[in-house]
């Protein structure tokens, strides 16, 4: 499996002139032939930059270098990136007060780390005739974590469980 390489260099470049760009060489359009003989003079390779310009921009570089420095700055900017992460907290339709204070409380510090919250009550057998306390339940818990988080999802029903999503507030 050969790989396709993802810029036209050298011979590969079918154009009749281009803008030469590049370390020591005097910016401006050339013919392409003389763009080719002014890259072998300084045994360096004719790089397509860009093809929509016109003309295309060319760049008189080492192409293993550029690949290089091209995956490096890539990889720099995905490890810049964030991950959202997923928090889920469990509730039952009848949670009593205390669990309920100690689910907010892990809650809210899941939400100040920037995570999201997935707040969940499962309803176990024939407890499913009180999805109206889960329901008032999460959204109990969305208005008392609402200086920290909002809401993304209302509660919703699906199958035996009703969740809602918060995000964190920036």
């Amino acid at each position: 499996m050969i790989k396709e390489d993802q810029h036209k260099i050298n011979d590969k470049i079918n154009v009749p002139e281009v803008r030469v760009v590049g370390e020591g060489i005097e910016p401006g359009v050339y013919p392409t032939r003389k763009a080719l003989q002014m890259a072998e003079e300084q045994a360096l390779d004719l790089v397509m930059i860009t093809e929509k310009a016109n003309p295309p921009v060319c760049r008189i570089v080492d192409y293993k270098k550029f690949l290089y420095e091209q995956k490096k700055k890539e990889k720099e900017l995905k490890a810049k990136q964030q991950k959202v992460v997923l928090k889920e907290i469990r509730f039952g339709p009848q949670t009593d007060d205390h669990d309920y204070e100690f689910k907010k409380r892990h809650a809210r510090s899941f939400l100040e780390e920037g995570s999201k919250l997935k707040a969940y009550v499962f309803f176990k057998g024939r407890s499913i005739i009180f999805k109206d306390q889960g329901e008032i339940l999460l959204l109990k818990l969305a208005q008392e974590l609402e200086d920290v988080g909002k809401v993304e999802q209302l509660p919703k029903l699906e199958g035996k469980r009703m969740i809602m999503m918060m995000a964190p507030k920036k």
